[in-house]
């Protein structure tokens, strides 16, 4: 009796403007010597079989050759300005980056001690596909003073968080009223930006703390944490997002 045959064929998939083509790897012979209806039911049995394992095999190919997604690695873009007048204690940190590890743009600014300070910042961080970059720039005349801090802390608190998960940016503030505060916050965010802009003055404590990180990604482009005691004023305007420069806030 003859020989049945079992050809596997070519399959072609296009992705991303190329062909990928998955040749006959194997060919099955099956040979019968008896007329007997069992033998050809065994055969058949055996040839579904193999025709199932050639299929997933071409399948097992194409998903495995199928590229993964783009991963948008470029830092968030951001720029700062602020202002903060203490008659007290002070003690803040900035870290700027644009890429992971020892790569790209760094930058650290840490400021601690009691007295009379009053300092200035602009900073910003900037990424695309042609461009990383990051600046800083601190104006600042401190006065040692000593300071001592109140033996208890106020019950009335006032604390805010904002999220843009979109975006990657979080703000938060939590003020410890001693005797009072005066604040004017103003957040907006939506789906490409957000914008915080802050204008506080209290007498006791206040903590300030923002971050922005675009995905799990990229680095943090922005990490900043305040904690400001006795008599202070702060003003901070917080850009956040790919957006154009004429939308910057104002210095």
């Amino acid at each position: 009796m003859d020989p049945l045959q079992i050809g596997f064929g070519s399959a072609q998939a296009g992705m991303l403007g190329a062909d990928i083509v998955v040749r006959p790897v194997l060919w099955i012979n099956f040979i019968f010597t008896s007329a007997n209806s069992s033998d050809w039911k065994i055969g058949e049995i055996e040839m579904r079989w193999s025709l199932a394992v050639m299929v997933l095999f071409a399948i097992c190919i194409v998903v495995n050759m199928t590229p993964a997604a783009a991963k948008d690695t470029l830092a968030q873009n951001y720029s700062e300005h602020s202002w903060v007048f203490v008659n007290g204690y002070m003690d803040e940190s900035r870290i700027l980056q644009t890429q992971l590890g020892f790569n790209g743009q760094k930058m650290v600014l840490s400021t601690r001690g009691s007295g009379i300070a009053t300092r200035t910042i602009d900073s910003q961080v900037y990424s695309d596909s042609s461009m990383d970059e990051a600046s800083l720039t601190i104006s600042a005349d401190y006065d040692y003073k000593p300071y001592t801090p109140p033996l208890t802390q106020s019950d009335l608190k006032n604390a805010l968080c904002a999220k843009n998960y979109q975006v990657g940016s979080v703000y938060s503030e939590t003020y410890y009223i001693d005797k009072d505060l005066i604040k004017d916050t103003t957040i907006y965010q939506n789906d490409s930006m957000s914008i915080y802009q802050i204008s506080s003055e209290i007498q006791g404590t206040a903590k300030i703390g923002q971050r922005v990180q675009k995905n799990a990604n990229t680095v943090p482009s922005f990490t900043m944490s305040g904690t400001y005691m006795g008599y202070a004023k702060i003003i901070s305007e917080t850009l956040v997002g790919n957006t154009s420069v004429l939308t910057l806030p104002c210095p």
